[in-house]
């Protein structure tokens, strides 16, 4: 509150007004609030998790199995079908915002950016989701966007947890772009009909022909390699996804978002009845906890987070409107 100075602000009040109406298993519960010894002293009291899922992959020397990918996406599923189907967008999925108990419970946190939907869809802010896991309607300067962006960030999860590692890294928007559609080729009429319509493909790039290898920095591709970063048998160290299970994550990672599965669909999908079953969240491996010192000290001596920089450049307004006006 110190560095407030138009009073409270909007982002905590739209966190504590969903945190506290919402009551889920993968959603993190608020307990309270409270006000310390003067009004600039204010809390949320939350249930006590050990980890967040980010810290806990970087500590870890190997991704987490299927079975146990399977039992933390059900969950995760679980929480975003909650949050959805009472019409709030959560707009900021991604490991870091995702918190694990040595009981094997997932939980959903930060809503800072979270805010109730509508139909007919209002026009929101399209500077929302951190880069990696923002959707391509977003960084081709959608306004008008529904529940759709957050699958496609349960998506970049699920590609995380089976590889240890984030699936598109970019540096900025047109760098994101690029990293997509170098992994699942560049879109067109006939798989997102209407998107040269968004704000980022009017400026034309798209309706050259696939013969410009290269333009304006993106790299055009038309065919879909995701297979090659999982394949059905592992080797090379690559991490090995099945038939099924491939299929999931091509449909969380379909262009147009109004054939993107959703999470009520995600949930009956039939990776999650096949061998290996999703493990129970009691046979989840344990973790060390790590002390305030250790994390103080971790806060202290990590290198910034690129993805931070970026998302507090954006808020400042470095960028304008985004790299598309």
């Amino acid at each position: 509150m110190d560095h407030e100075r138009e009073g409270f602000p909007m982002t905590s009040l739209r966190e504590i007004n969903v945190l506290l109406s919402f009551h889920h298993p993968s959603i993190v519960d608020v307990k309270e609030v409270v006000v310390g010894s003067n009004l600039d002293s204010i809390f949320m009291v939350m249930e006590y998790m050990e980890h967040d899922l980010k810290g806990l992959m970087d500590a870890m020397k190997q991704p987490f199995t299927q079975s146990e990918a399977k039992c933390l996406m059900l969950q995760l599923f679980e929480g975003v079908k909650y949050l959805h189907d009472n019409w709030v967008l959560h707009r900021d999925l991604k490991t870091s915002n995702l918190l694990l108990n040595n009981r094997g419970d997932l939980k959903i946190c930060d809503f800072g950016l979270a805010r109730q939907y509508g139909s007919p869809l209002k026009t929101y802010t399209r500077m929302v989701v951190t880069l990696w896991y923002r959707a391509p309607e977003l960084l081709l300067g959608s306004k008008k966007y529904n529940a759709a962006i957050d699958m496609w960030s349960l998506g970049c999860i699920m590609a995380e947890f089976l590889a240890k590692e984030p699936l598109f890294t970019g540096k900025s928007e047109i760098d994101q772009l690029d990293k997509i559609f170098k992994t699942l080729g560049t879109p067109n009429e006939k798989i997102w009909p209407n998107f040269v319509n968004l704000p980022g493909v009017k400026c034309n790039f798209f309706r050259l022909s696939w013969d410009s290898a290269i333009l304006t920095g993106v790299i055009f591709d038309r065919y879909n390699r995701l297979r090659e970063k999982f394949p059905p048998v592992a080797f090379g160290g690559r991490p090995a996804l099945s038939e099924k299970g491939y299929d999931l994550l091509n449909k969380l990672l379909t262009y147009d978002p109004s054939k993107r599965i959703t999470a009520e669909e995600a949930l009956n999908h039939e990776w999650f009845d096949e061998v290996p079953l999703p493990k129970m969240k009691e046979l989840m491996p344990t973790f060390p906890v790590r002390s305030d010192q250790d994390r103080r000290l971790r806060r202290a001596m990590k290198s910034p987070d690129p993805l931070e920089e970026q998302r507090r450049r954006e808020l400042r307004g470095e960028f304008g409107a985004g790299v598309f006006g």
